[in-house]
């Protein structure tokens, strides 16, 4: 997981936006973007899916090589 909050964090500074602006674009509280990041490993799949979505992505299962 907190590979993954990486890759938020990394695309939150891509687009050049604060936790602060990403939670009010994406629909999401701050904490949750703050424990995104950080690597919670227990987040709500539908706020990870509205993040994701925002950045214009989304969740699919892919089987491990």
């Amino acid at each position: 997981m907190n590979n993954f909050g990486k890759q938020i964090k990394d695309l939150r500074k891509k687009y050049q936006l604060t936790q602060i602006e990403l939670s009010e674009r994406a629909g999401v509280g701050l904490r949750f973007i703050r424990e995104l990041e950080n690597g919670k490993s227990t987040v709500r799949l539908d706020k990870v899916t509205q993040v994701l979505q925002f950045f214009g992505y989304h969740i699919e299962i892919v089987k491990r090589k």
